[in-house]
């Protein structure tokens, strides 16, 4: 896993960063939160592991700001604290787990094999993005697992779209599939594919000017 670690205990980092590496993982990390925050905007990961009170920005206004970015990843956050406000902010925000401090580092891995497998994604997935997936069985959208909500119309262009993985669909083709070839201009297709586009937590529908709409292959 590529993993985001954020830890301004010097030792502590550097032994989590060793036994990760020694594990097979791939670590950055950093000990203040405005450094981590400007390295997560460029580069994405598997996984994030965050210290709470860390200097800069602190560990929960951090996951804060990335999710004001439609940035959405896996998170364990590991802090002395014990009270259950922040522990239960953490988890309001989305925190896959939480992990107290002392914890023995083996405890740490096996919490990153339950993200892990928690997770994967079958075959009959296809995978759009970090966190999105589409299951062609059931013909339904996945945001981190979990199906999304979505209308009829939605549906048929996600449809569209992520069977058509790296390829641009144009607008003749959305109405043939979409709007059954009823008759159905470029504007209102474009209203609609941004209505679905300002839904989703990540973005993953690209306009090809001109052209129509596609998703690439992540």
């Amino acid at each position: 896993m590529k993993i985001l670690l954020l830890e301004d205990e010097v030792m502590l980092n550097e032994s989590i960063c060793e036994y990760l590496h020694s594990d097979g993982h791939k670590v950055d990390s950093f000990f203040d939160g405005v450094s981590a925050y400007e390295k997560v905007k460029e580069s994405s990961y598997d996984l994030l592991i965050l210290d709470i009170n860390v200097p800069g920005i602190d560990g929960l206004h951090f996951l804060e700001k990335l999710h004001k970015l439609k940035i959405h990843t896996a998170t364990i956050y590991i802090s002395a604290l014990v009270d259950i406000e922040d522990i239960s902010r953490a988890y309001d925000l989305g925190c896959y787990d939480y992990l107290k401090k002392p914890f023995h580092l083996k405890e740490l891995s096996l919490r990153l094999d339950r993200v892990q497998l928690a997770y994967s994604t079958p075959r009959i997935h296809l995978r759009l993005s970090k966190n999105y997936s589409y299951d062609q069985e059931h013909s339904t959208l996945l945001f981190a697992q979990e199906p999304c909500t979505l209308t009829k119309r939605q549906s048929q262009i996600i449809d569209l779209l992520a069977r058509n993985r790296g390829m641009v669909v144009d607008f003749e083709q959305f109405g043939v599939y979409v709007w059954d070839e009823q008759a159905v201009d470029n504007a209102t297709i474009r209203a609609e594919v941004n209505r679905l586009k300002k839904y989703l937590q990540e973005e993953i529908i690209i306009n090809v000017r001109g052209m129509g709409y596609m998703i690439e292959k992540p």
